[in-house]
């Protein structure tokens, strides 16, 4: 079905269909093609940027290998907790198709993002590596990818906020749940989100070229940034998870706690520890010795023999 979008302010106005083209008699979604090229971009940049971190690209690769699926199924699962209402069948049991069609929409970030973290500090524990290195390299992925699958929720018209007159304002047709259709005029939030992302990107990309000091700094960097900006965010949200049936709002409660405890750890280690950058895990790497090829070392034994003779 095609939505209709305007932004009477801007003397905009866009027909939005969200499936893209049909393979094979399969629809394929704008929506996960945004997904896709997000991910494509974070993978793609975090590659670029790993070296600087003392991470390596295999290591890197190694990692997407599991955390790239499970965080899917992380923000599905997260989403379904909150909204398990929306796939129950009319006989009260569970609408198991339903539940994994992710193309419909319906993954929430922090499920993902928990998810991820966890697998990281299992693959990095096994591995021997430190997880805040690796960590800090992983947010400027979650940045890009946030800010360029925001705008499948644009193509799927939803993610929108409440009632506004400001001049960027988004037109839409809502469906009540008897099926009567009513104009409104909200705010764009997913548009507000994905520019809080690109913004953070460029911010922590300045700080850490030029003021990282620990493993971990662009990490708690990244929980002050966005969530502050989805505490504020979700508050505008018409479609906000809430946590069991209480008012509050899942996403808000979780972005505003992330930030305050990653602003907490900040000042702790910039303003109390003060670690110097010859810490950091990179600069650690740098400071070792490299090995020598094995053939390398039975040559260097056995002119040293030759010597002692």
């Amino acid at each position: 079905m095609t939505h209709t979008v305007v932004f009477p302010g801007l003397g905009l106005q866009l027909e939005l269909n969200p499936i893209a083209f049909t393979l094979f008699g399969w629809p394929i979604h704008w929506y996960g093609i945004i997904i896709a090229a997000g991910f494509l971009l974070a993978v793609a940049y975090c590659s670029h940027i790993s070296p600087r971190f003392g991470i390596r690209q295999d290591d890197l690769v190694d990692l997407l290998i599991f955390a790239v699926p499970l965080g899917i199924v992380g923000a599905r699962l997260y989403y379904i907790i909150f909204y398990l209402d929306l796939y129950r069948t009319a006989e009260g049991g569970l609408d198991w198709g339903a539940m994994v069609r992710i193309w419909d929409g319906g993954l929430a970030i922090y499920g993902g993002v928990i998810m991820a973290l966890m697998v990281t500090v299992a693959v990095f524990r096994f591995k021997k590596l430190p997880f805040f290195a690796m960590a800090d390299v992983g947010v400027f992925g979650l940045l890009i990818g946030q800010a360029i699958g925001r705008w499948g929720n644009f193509v799927n018209v939803e993610a929108y906020g409440g009632e506004t007159t400001l001049p960027w304002r988004m037109g839409i047709v809502e469906y009540t749940a008897s099926g009567a259709a009513r104009y409104l005029e909200v705010h764009p939030t997913f548009l507000y989100e994905s520019l809080w992302n690109l913004v953070g990107l460029a911010v922590l990309i300045v700080v850490a070229k030029k003021w990282r000091k620990f493993d971990g700094q662009m990490f708690w960097s990244y929980l002050v940034w966005y969530g502050v900006g989805r505490g504020f965010i979700e508050g505008l949200r018409t479609d906000s998870l809430y946590f069991f049936g209480t008012g509050i709002r899942v996403s808000q409660m979780v972005g505003f706690a992330s930030a305050l405890l990653g602003a907490a750890v900040l000042i702790w280690m910039l303003a109390v520890r003060r670690p110097g950058p010859e810490r950091l895990w990179v600069n650690r790497q740098k400071g070792q010795p490299e090995q020598a090829p094995e053939e390398t070392k039975e040559e260097t034994a056995n002119d040293s023999e030759d010597h002692g003779r």
